[in-house]
């Protein structure tokens, strides 16, 4: 009678041979159903059914069998949450990092983070529940999770804003230096004053005018305007290098008057159009 064939040798031994090429360990393991031979399950203590552990322990980081750790995506980290799959945490952080089975109820990670003090190492737990999609997520050390905060905003530069009335800086249609009225130079003279004690990044200055007359006289006025008050800024000790000047012409009027107004009417209408906007940006 023949007798059956028996091996002494386990039936893992036989996908690594000559005859069959190495397979991937996790691949073996559930060839042979090995599921406890071929990692932990967990190591924290007292895992219930829901995913909660009575005591969170984490492995030796010494044992971490992926190339001592990797650098994790931080935008990843901050994507995972309760509910999270097997899968999808393969997905967005790799495999675990240490010697996980198959049936694993927690998997656990070295991470290192590059912080403005220099490289932080840290470890990371996920918990599962008795179907695996994960519950509660841990760092040691515990401080390691602020490293997924979302940096502040800058706030945003401050803009200053001074607006002075073209009437009160310079006679009708007048743009030149030499045409600026006492009251727009003591009202330039005190805007000086206040940027020097501040510590402004860049100040413009523009020009804007009434709607009479073409769009190209206007915005070439406007632009001299612009210059002349820059030019007084200049005078009063604003670095030249901060100040430009823009003219916006009849671009931006904050009033629309009637046309079929008489002149005079439609000139004293115009009155806030004919302006000059002094814009203090940021800090230095």
């Amino acid at each position: 009678m023949t007798r059956p064939f028996r091996s002494s040798r386990s039936p893992l031994m036989f996908l690594s041979s000559k005859r069959w090429p190495a397979v991937p360990l996790w691949i073996a393991c559930a060839a042979g159903l090995a599921l406890s031979a071929c990692g932990t399950r967990h190591v924290s203590r007292d895992l219930s059914p829901a995913g909660a552990a009575g005591e969170i322990v984490f492995p030796d980081p010494a044992d971490v069998l992926l190339d001592d750790g990797t650098f994790p995506n931080r935008d990843n980290l901050r994507a995972i949450g309760a509910g999270v799959t097997k899968p999808q945490l393969y997905d967005l952080l790799g495999r675990p990092h240490f010697r996980e089975g198959l049936r694993a109820r927690e998997w656990d990670y070295l991470f290192h983070f590059r912080t403005a003090q220099g490289v932080t190492t840290c470890q990371y737990k996920v918990v599962f529940d008795r179907d695996y999609t994960g519950r509660s997520f841990h760092w040691s050390p515990a401080a390691c999770a602020a490293l997924l905060d979302v940096p502040a905003a800058a706030p945003a530069a401050a803009t200053s804003r001074f607006e002075l009335s073209g009437d009160a800086l310079f006679a009708f249609d007048r743009h030149a230096v030499e045409d600026l009225l006492p009251g727009g130079r003591e009202q330039i003279a005190a805007i000086a004053a206040e940027l020097n004690d501040s510590d402004v990044a860049s100040v413009q200055v523009i020009g804007h005018t009434d709607l009479l007359g073409s769009d190209a006289y206007n915005r070439t006025l406007s632009q001299q305007r612009a210059l002349s008050v820059r030019r007084l800024l200049i005078e009063q000790g604003i670095a030249p290098a901060m100040v430009t000047a823009l003219g916006a012409g009849m671009s931006q009027p904050l009033k629309t008057c009637d046309t079929a107004l008489p002149l005079p009417a439609r000139i004293a209408c115009e009155q806030p159009n004919r302006r000059v906007e002094v814009l203090a940006h940021g800090t230095r």
